[in-house]
């Protein structure tokens, strides 16, 4: 891991960063939670459940699996377009 990553991270005793979602009823319907809290760290009770995380235009649909543990929602739905020429004839 780089030495910026680890300076960033939260403080031990603070905790994870974690927003109350309505997991339980997600796991009873079997519905996606859909959220706009991106900076809500990933737990291992959310494995297995479908989010649909807000990018600042539209919902993406996202199923936690475990190598996502630890990390933030928001990492998973990209905010910005990739870039693409476009050639228009004239």
């Amino acid at each position: 891991m780089r030495p910026a990553l680890t300076v960033l991270k939260r403080s031990v005793w603070k905790g994870p960063h974690v927003v109350p979602l309505p997991i339980a009823e997600a796991i009873k319907n079997g519905t996606p939670i859909r959220t706009n809290a991106r900076s809500c760290t990933i737990l291992p009770q959310f494995v297995g459940l479908k989010f649909q995380i807000h990018n600042g235009k539209e919902y993406v649909e996202v199923e936690v699996t475990d190598n996502m543990v630890g990390s933030k929602l928001g990492e998973f739905a990209a905010t910005r377009k990739k870039f693409m020429y476009k050639y228009t004839k004239n």
